[in-house]
């Protein structure tokens, strides 16, 4: 008796089947025929076809299986085996038993039976009707137990599932092709990424991936090679063309798949479509290695382009050039304009710069106003001359730029690539020739020699003692007076000195660019200040008067928002009132659009410093400036003074200069007076101080102490004080 059979099932051999036949009286040979039922891991059984479904015969193996002894089970007295088949199964199990007994042939059928412990089992049943030794119709079969094997079908069968499930509506590509470039199967997320309505479409339409596919000849090649080589291939990138045409970059990860004998089948795997990623990828390392103002190659993408050259000149010989390029007075204009024209006059060289090179030379921005060139050279003597003379030209034409006329000029340092040199030491060599250009006088060109290397080592020894100054105690401060009209000191100007065991006496002008371009310049000015304070108390104390110290201020440092609290400790250190202080700042950083002067300038005024704007008349600054910012005092520059004579352009804009500031309601100092013409010319025009060797050069705190001492009365007007140290 049995039921239901599910999808296929299994092939092994059919059970004996147990005939009607007499039993010879051997008891051996019954024995022998025991013994086998027994240890049969089935049930062999023998049941009328009648209304009951009665058991004439049950093997030892229904107690194994359904936990019955077979006595319990045979006979009308017996439990009934319909009973044990699950409810739902005992019907198909009956109808298929009695269609095979009408038919004449054998059944095969699987279905549940619940155990006298309450299990559920499948079972397979497999046996034929045939009429016992009376002549009555029975069924002769074999069951067992397959519950495992069902149970594994099931399993499979849901991972076929799920599998089918995550083929047809994966968002990720997946395929079969054959080894000669056709597709064998495709989901739905393939076909739509390369346009295709249906996977049948893709199939049917795609039939030569290598030709149809791929936008670079040889990638399926490619992609066959290392699967040849490794069994697999993972995040194959390649460009594709679509079914309408268009392209995309998609990363295939894929492996071949073998038969029994080694053959190989057909490829599969993922595709993924990268276009997005790959973009993105691109814009990050155009970033890495281009200027994000310029476009230009940066450092990194240079320091390639370098290897490139060496190995083109390696193997096609000629000559290369490498060429730093330094705009001469751009300095001034980002300090004087702000930065927003500053960028906008860089964009205007790497224009140029690129207009007066060929394609297949290189301009890279270095670094701030720095530019390197790479050119290729025939070898001509003139070429690299005519060149360069007309980057001259073209970085020396005027440019309008915010409302303003600027002309730019610069100085370029050219090194020659040779097979010796490394990266740095050729852009080392073409930085020290750039250096000797600005030092012939800038708006030139100068080829490297070895001798301007020691210029640059002496530089950047001089970086290196300038960093331990401080901490040796090499940086002093001096001050230089300022008289008023009657010659009588009012105010003394704090200037940092530089004396080191290694170098001597280093200049300001040396030195004071390398601090601002290091990082020292904030730590010096620091010093400064507090050490002015420090002394200009002990001036009050030794009974000099109410003596203002200036402290100048870096741009630099007028950047940082902390300066502010540096100055109000230093006044209540020394306990100086703060209208002793003045603090000295450069148009330059009064107009950096990076700073945010207005805020900072109100709040040292609110200590109650006094604030002065320094070498005024040199920037290419608005005068608007004047009535925004807070400022007490207005310094003229040195060059107007020293050039300014009766009945001069100089002299005329010095008066104005002058009324301007006197009518701001600010002080007036004339710096760098050298002369008693000068003196008179500026305190005719109404100046109210007067700075330079006429007076005093910068002192030592000991020699200002006795010159204050000297000079704190009054002296008439005719008869100024001169100091020379």
């Amino acid at each position: 008796m049995t039921p239901l059979a599910p999808l296929g099932g299994a092939h092994s051999a059919p059970p004996p089947v147990v005939r009607a036949t007499a039993v010879p009286p051997d008891m051996s040979s019954e024995r022998v025929l025991g013994v086998l039922l027994d240890t049969l891991d089935g049930v062999v059984c023998r049941c009328a076809i009648d209304g009951r479904w009665t058991m004439r015969f049950v093997s030892e193996g229904a107690r194994r299986l359904f936990g019955y002894a077979p006595d319990e089970l045979i006979g009308d007295d017996g439990v009934r085996y319909e009973n044990l088949i699950h409810v739902e199964d005992r019907a198909p199990v009956r109808r298929e038993i009695l269609a095979a007994f009408a038919a004449g042939g054998r059944y095969r059928i699987e279905y549940r039976v619940q155990c006298r412990d309450g299990s559920i089992k499948w079972v397979l049943e497999r046996g034929m009707g045939v009429r016992d030794e009376d002549g009555r119709y029975v069924t002769e079969s074999f069951i067992e137990d397959i519950t495992g094997r069902v149970d594994a079908r099931q399993r499979l069968a849901e991972a076929e599932g799920r599998y089918r499930s995550l083929f047809e509506n994966s968002v990720i590509g997946i395929f079969q092709t054959t080894v000669d470039g056709r597709y064998l199967a495709s989901n739905g997320a393939l076909a739509r990424m390369y346009g295709y309505d249906s996977p049948e479409a893709l199939i049917a339409d795609l039939q030569d991936i290598d030709r149809r596919l791929y936008v670079l000849p040889g990638r399926r090649d490619e992609f066959k090679r290392q699967i040849a080589e490794r069994g697999y291939v993972s995040d194959f990138e390649s460009e594709i063309f679509r079914r309408d045409g268009s392209v995309l970059w998609i990363a295939e990860t894929a492996h071949a798949v073998y038969g029994a004998y080694g053959e190989l089948l057909y490829y599969q795997g993922t595709v993924e479509d990268i276009s997005v990623a790959k973009r993105y990828r691109e814009q990050l390392e155009h970033q890495a290695n281009h200027d994000p103002l310029t476009g230009l190659p940066n450092r990194n993408l240079l320091r390639d382009r370098l290897q490139q050259a060496r190995a083109f000149v390696e193997r096609e010989g000629g000559e290369v050039a490498v060429a730093f390029v330094d705009l001469d007075n751009f300095k001034v204009i980002n300090d004087s304009l702000g930065h927003a024209i500053g960028d906008e006059l860089l964009l205007v060289a790497a224009s140029r710069l690129k207009g007066c090179l060929r394609s297949i030379d290189t301009v890279a921005r270095y670094g701030g106003d720095e530019f390197v060139l790479i050119l290729h050279c025939d070898g001509a003597a003139d070429t690299l001359p005519r060149v360069f003379e007309r980057v001259l030209r073209e970085i020396a034409r005027p440019v309008q730029l915010g409302g303003h006329e600027l002309l730019v000029t610069c100085s370029i340092g050219i090194a020659m690539l040779d097979g010796d040199q490394g990266v740095d030491e050729l852009l080392q060599n073409a930085d020290a020739a750039m250096y000797a250009a600005k030092s012939a006088g800038r708006a030139t060109f100068a080829f490297y020699e070895a001798s301007l290397n020691s210029a640059a080592v002496e530089r950047l020894h001089l970086e290196s003692a300038l960093r331990h100054a401080l901490e040796r105690g090499e940086i002093e401060v001096y001050f230089q007076p300022k008289v008023d009209a009657s010659g009588r000191a009012c105010s003394v100007e704090a200037l940092s000195r530089w004396a080191g065991s290694e170098f001597g006496a280093v200049s300001p002008a040396t030195f004071i660019p390398i601090a601002e371009e290091v990082g020292l310049i904030e730590s010096i000015t620091e010093f400064v200040l507090r050490t002015a304070c420090s002394q200009a108390a002990q001036w009050h104390r030794a009974g000099f008067g109410p003596l203002a110290v200036a402290v100048n201020l870096s741009p630099r440092l007028f950047r940082s928002g902390a300066f502010v609290a540096q100055v109000a400790l230093a006044l209540a250190d020394y306990g100086l009132p703060a209208e002793c202080l003045e603090l000295e700042i450069t148009e330059g950083t009064l107009m950096d659009k990076g700073v945010d002067a207005l805020e900072q300038l109100q709040a040292l005024k609110a200590l109650g410093v006094r604030l002065a704007v320094d070498d005024f008349g040199t920037g290419y600054s608005s005068l608007a400036y004047l009535a925004r910012f807070p400022l007490d005092i207005l310094k003229i520059d040195k060059a107007f003074v020293s050039r300014a004579t009766e009945g001069t352009r100089e002299a005329i804009l010095s008066r104005a200069i002058v009324t301007l500031g006197r009518d701001l309601g600010m002080r007036v100092v004339a710096e760098g007076v050298e002369t008693e013409a000068q003196w008179k010319l500026f305190a005719g025009a109404g100046c109210h101080e007067f700075q330079g060797y006429l007076f005093a050069r910068p002192l030592s705190a000991s020699s200002a102490d006795a010159w204050l001492a000297a000079n704190t009365a009054a002296v008439p007007a005719a008869t100024p004080i001169v100091q020379s140290l």
